[in-house]
């Protein structure tokens, strides 16, 4: 790399470092002063009136200091790729032990995970649970409990268990229920979780039982279950820490954001797009397709249970300690994969 474009890039990871510490125009004055002594102001000048024109930082009041663009930070971001490599998240043993705890109740384990994200980053944090749908379902059981609901457990042969709590409109006997559990175990074991939830059931309804309102019902209320567990959901911590952000003193910058975490269904597609398996990915700008969302990033990762595959990560303002939370954010999906991998896990 020629020597000027080598200055012209560390010039353009100061400003965003100076910028995502401080939240103001970063002037060259103090560029010079804390990170580029070396290089002579009037150089440091023409250096930021070069990346101007590079449209990676613009100047937004004419007597002001520089800010970097949404194309400056994707720069940024390929230039500190690298120093990703030298930094891990000292929290990884507690992540396996609180994994090895709850193995038998994995969303458990994931919301704590989702809580300890979100105190390390002051950010929004969040986790969408497996996606089931791909599947196999090795068995299933219900259980009444009283007052007419029942829990339906779904066992997949990956070892991950779902369950859903639904109410039944009308009554059933306990012989009943297990004369019909064990008759749909017969039928649906070894199916894939999908298939089950969106032919399966809707043919059995159809095709085997219209004749039979008691079974009918049941097949009805358990493919809801099917369903409802098929559903790739986005869980979000519950702490309001992150609005303490300067960029949050906005009305309209906060229902954007509002706006940006209700739109799951944007948001799943936008992560299934740009997942690259492995690491952290980010979302900015005009990946959104939204104008509104260019204020914000997301930095997500995708880990898999029992080789079931989910997203984690963190809804941030553009500004954000990019450093600390891409190499966060791969240690707990890296973390998460490996403890929970098929014959990997090992109670102590």
């Amino acid at each position: 790399m020629k020597k000027n474009q080598l200055r012209l890039n560390q010039t353009l990871t100061a400003l965003v470092d100076e910028f995502i510490l401080c939240n103001e125009p970063v002037s060259s004055r103090v560029l010079n002063e804390k990170y580029l002594q070396e290089v002579s102001s009037a150089t440091l000048r023409l250096d930021l009136m070069k990346l101007e024109e590079k449209n990676l930082i613009y100047q937004p009041h004419t007597s002001a200091g520089r800010i970097p663009t949404i194309k400056g930070y994707r720069h940024y971001l390929q230039m500190i790729a690298p120093e990703h490599n030298k930094v891990t998240f000292r929290g990884m043993d507690l992540l396996r032990e609180m994994l090895i705890k709850h193995y038998k109740d994995t969303p458990l384990a994931l919301h704590y995970i989702m809580q300890l994200l979100a105190r390390e980053t002051d950010q929004l944090s969040f986790v969408a649970e497996p996606e089931v749908s791909n599947g196999y379902l090795a068995k299933l059981d219900v259980f009444s409990i009283g007052n007419r609901k029942y829990i339906f457990v779904m066992s997949l042969d990956s070892g991950l268990d779902k369950t859903v709590v639904m109410k039944l409109d009308y009554e059933i006997t306990e012989g009943q229920l297990r004369k019909l559990v064990r008759y749909l175990n017969d039928e649906l074991a070894g199916l894939r979780i999908y298939d089950i939830a969106n032919k399966v059931l809707v043919e059995m309804r159809e095709n085997m039982y219209q004749d039979n309102a008691l079974v009918s019902m049941f097949l009805r209320e358990l493919h809801k279950a099917f369903i409802d567990i098929s559903d790739f959901y986005i869980n979000y911590d519950g702490s309001i820490n992150f609005l303490e952000q300067p960029e949050f003193d906005s009305k309209h910058v906060i229902l954007s954001f509002m706006n940006l975490i209700q739109r799951q269904d944007s948001l799943l597609s936008l992560m299934r797009k740009s997942d690259t398996g492995a690491g952290a990915n980010i979302l900015m700008g005009e990946d959104f397709n939204v104008p509104e969302w260019s204020a914000f990033s997301v930095i997500f990762g995708r880990y898999e249970v029992f080789g079931i595959p989910g997203y984690l990560g963190v809804v941030t303002p553009l500004r954000t300690d990019y450093r600390k939370l891409i190499p966060l954010i791969r240690d707990i999906t890296k973390t998460i994969t490996e403890t929970t991998r098929k014959g990997m896990m090992v109670v102590k």
